[in-house]
């Protein structure tokens, strides 16, 4: 999670900045790459030059949104995940054709694209949230959700995907301040009936004007 967070702003990172960003080596940031590689997450480069997540993945003759994509992972992963042997082999195989065609200058296109391994592997459960989260982003409802016991009433501001990790930008009204969730950690979510607008240092532009001065 760290490391999509220092690689999202689209530009290359070196290995050896990103390892002293989160404090661990060198192997186990090229270690980590490839876990995300695998995992789905667009990660381009390798070892010696830098790392970057790209914004796009194009699948000829088809050039696909983000948001294309997130539709077409998300319906093979349930598919895939179900308990019809048929339809998960089938699943499986048809993400495998989709591999074949991604484009070869496409750095580590990850085998079986969509079934990721660790550390996203229980993903699949924060799918229930997402037809929610997207109704209360779109209608600027806020929402009371539970992650590890803890309840909070959050303003959501934005849907992010990365390969089988799904995050949900927001408002925290507990702790004043942005945060970044996973949403397969959400084990109860309730819209509220309470609106929000947007404030001075709470709206989605503040949230990136602030990640764009930690950046730099």
């Amino acid at each position: 999670m760290q490391i999509v967070q220092i690689l999202r702003d689209g530009t290359l990172h070196k290995a050896a900045d990103i390892s002293a960003a989160v404090g661990v080596s060198l192997r186990t940031i090229y270690r980590d790459m490839e876990t995300l590689a695998a995992s789905g997450v667009p990660i381009e480069g390798e070892r010696g030059i830098g790392y970057r997540v790209t914004a796009a993945i194009t699948l000829p003759p088809l050039n696909l949104t983000m948001t294309e994509v997130e539709a077409l992972h998300l319906g093979l992963s349930a598919v895939g995940q179900s308990d019809d042997a048929q339809l998960s082999t089938a699943a499986r195989a048809l993400l495998a054709k989709l591999d074949a065609v991604m484009p070869e200058d496409r750095s580590r296109a990850p085998t079986g694209y969509g079934f990721a391994i660790y550390p996203f592997a229980d993903a699949a459960r924060g799918f229930q949230h997402l037809p929610a989260m997207r109704q209360a982003i779109r209608a600027r409802q806020k929402l009371s959700i539970t992650i590890n016991d803890v309840i909070r009433t959050v303003r959501p501001l934005q849907l992010d995907y990365w390969g089988r990790l799904w995050t949900c930008i927001v408002w925290c009204e507990k702790t004043k301040d942005f945060s970044e969730l996973r949403v397969d950690q959400i084990s109860e979510l309730r819209i509220l009936p309470s609106l929000f607008v947007d404030e001075h240092g709470k709206s989605l532009a503040d949230f990136n004007a602030k990640r764009v001065i930690a950046g730099s």
